[in-house]
């Protein structure tokens, strides 16, 4: 019921719609012959600034009615009036399937070569690294960089530093499926103190320079808070990207 009710709301606005544009430029055309006999609507503003009635130029007038007939010859090629369809046939689902289909048939003719050839193959084909940069170029250099360095918050792909793995089907996976490796909040309970005694002890489990006493306070909330995801090393664990 309720999709009948908007069916019929939208076919009934744009005929009303339509066919009050058309009333109103016959009723302004036959307005236009009633004056006072001197050419104007007989509205004067300021003691002397006169309304004249001067109608619109024929051909101006002209392309109003041309928009009338051409929405009507448009409804019933392409349809657009709620749920009746086109004499076309045409709709944008219809339209977008094509152009997938076109896409698709377009792009197999690309890579079918491809699916024929093993790991070692396709990283040594010139025409699929080829391929590859291009497609890196459109889909993955707005957050790694043209260059693959990343920038703050998105992994370097060009030095050897790999969170996941570098295995061609690690980074395969990657690619297709993505990765989860957003650290939420966890030191919501701590005081400052005690996160900054966290914070000698991560950095001294890079080997940098830091306080024994403090970097000692520090483990008891890394083993508590860190290591499920970090490891007690620092290593990290590759299934959730963490170091």
């Amino acid at each position: 019921m309720l999709t009948s009710f908007w069916n019929w709301y939208v076919i009934v606005i744009t005929i009303f719609t339509i066919l009050a544009s058309l009333w109103l430029l016959r009723w302004t055309k036959n307005a236009g012959n009633q004056d006072d006999g001197d050419g104007s609507t007989g509205h004067v503003w300021d003691e002397d600034l006169v309304e004249l009635n001067n109608p619109l130029p024929r051909w101006w007038l002209q392309l109003f009615y041309i928009t009338i007939i051409f929405a009507f010859v448009y409804f019933a090629l392409y349809g657009g009036l709620g749920n009746l369809g086109g004499y076309l046939g045409w709709s944008q689902e219809g339209q977008y399937d094509a152009e997938m289909q076109t896409a698709i048939e377009a792009q197999e003719a690309v890579f079918s070569r491809y699916r024929q050839m093993d790991n070692e193959a396709l990283m040594a084909d010139a025409e699929a690294n080829a391929t590859g940069q291009r497609l890196y170029a459109n889909s993955c250099a707005m957050c790694h960089g043209s260059d693959a360095r990343g920038a703050k918050g998105f992994p370097n792909l060009a030095d050897d530093d790999w969170l996941y793995g570098d295995s061609f089907d690690a980074v395969m996976h990657s690619i297709v499926k993505g990765r989860v490796g957003v650290m939420p909040v966890m030191v919501g309970g701590l005081d400052d103190g005690a996160i900054g005694d966290l914070v000698v002890y991560v950095q001294s489990l890079s080997g940098q320079k830091a306080d024994a006493q403090l970097a000692a306070n520090g483990k008891k909330n890394y083993d508590m808070l860190c290591v499920a995801c970090h490891q007690a090393d620092g290593s990290g664990n590759k299934t959730t990207g963490r170091r």
